[in-house]
């Protein structure tokens, strides 16, 4: 299998280029997603059996003042990607977020619902997904949330780093979803690669859904450091753009359609500080 990826240095970028060193993986480099026209070229040039999206424009506070270019990196990036696939007839495999969702309620979303994002990123990712479906391209959009691994910047590393200097911290209780592990992430991309047939949008995120505070009490719990977290309402840590107080993610058609179960965000976790620790 012929498998293009955007993206080299991200987290799930990283953990495909561990399971699938032969892929053919393409940094800023080579293809910045700020040149949507640079990376249709790329694909063309490529020729390849499938394509994974796996780069983006994650910084979600920035995206509040620059939401023009994470438009450009999350939506008229992918968009080129698409119309190019289609027209090769090649799959796109395309990583989404629970941020296209408003985050009301108490229940997981499922790929259906009603999306309303309340923040820059989220439409800007909103949009990509829009064009995605739109280019007529056989896609399988995947959306996931709180990714976490060994590398980069995540949830996981900012507890380790802030543990060293404090032993008490506030985090936000009343967020509710679920950690996922980058290295799952990257295997459900490659499953889809090999096996989509007809497009569709799925969701993956790790089980149980818990709260930030909760995740990181797992965290030191793991490590063994002795850090008191106390749990505050999203209000009391006042961010530039707006989080989804619930991010829960149904994720039973991934497991209908392809037999990817949610991943145990707690084993993983293990893994993952074993690594870094």
């Amino acid at each position: 299998m012929s498998v293009l990826v955007f993206g080299k240095t991200g987290q799930v970028a990283r953990e495909l280029e561990r399971l699938a060193p032969g892929f053919q993986f393409l940094g800023r480099d080579r293809a910045d997603l700020s040149d949507p026209a640079g990376c249709a070229a790329a694909i063309e040039a490529a020729q390849p059996s499938a394509v994974i999206n796996a780069a983006a424009y994650t910084a979600v506070d920035r995206a509040e003042e620059e939401e023009a270019l994470a438009h450009t990196i999350n939506a008229e990036a992918p968009a080129a990607m698409a119309e190019i696939c289609a027209r090769l007839g090649i799959p796109l495999i395309h990583i989404s977020t629970d941020y296209v969702f408003g985050g009301s309620g108490k229940k997981p979303w499922k790929p259906d619902d009603t999306p309303g994002p309340v923040s820059a990123y989220g439409r800007t990712k909103l949009a990509g997904e829009e064009a995605i479906r739109a280019s007529g391209a056989l896609h399988a959009i995947l959306r996931t949330s709180w990714v976490f691994s060994a590398h980069g910047n995540n949830f996981v590393k900012a507890m380790l780093r802030l543990s060293e200097s404090r032993d008490a911290l506030s985090i936000v209780s009343d967020q509710i979803g679920g950690p996922t592990p980058a290295r799952g992430i990257a295997e459900a991309c490659i499953t889809l690669a090999r096996d989509v047939k007809t497009s569709g949008t799925y969701h993956y995120s790790g089980s149980p859904d818990v709260s930030w505070a909760d995740f990181a009490r797992e965290i030191f719990a793991q490590t063994g450091r002795r850090v008191t977290v106390s749990d505050i309402p999203t209000r009391e840590y006042p961010t530039p753009a707006s989080r989804p107080q619930n991010s829960r993610l149904d994720c039973s058609t991934l497991l209908a359609d392809f037999g990817i179960d949610r991943p145990d965000w707690k084993n993983e976790l293990n893994s993952i500080l074993k690594e870094v620790t």
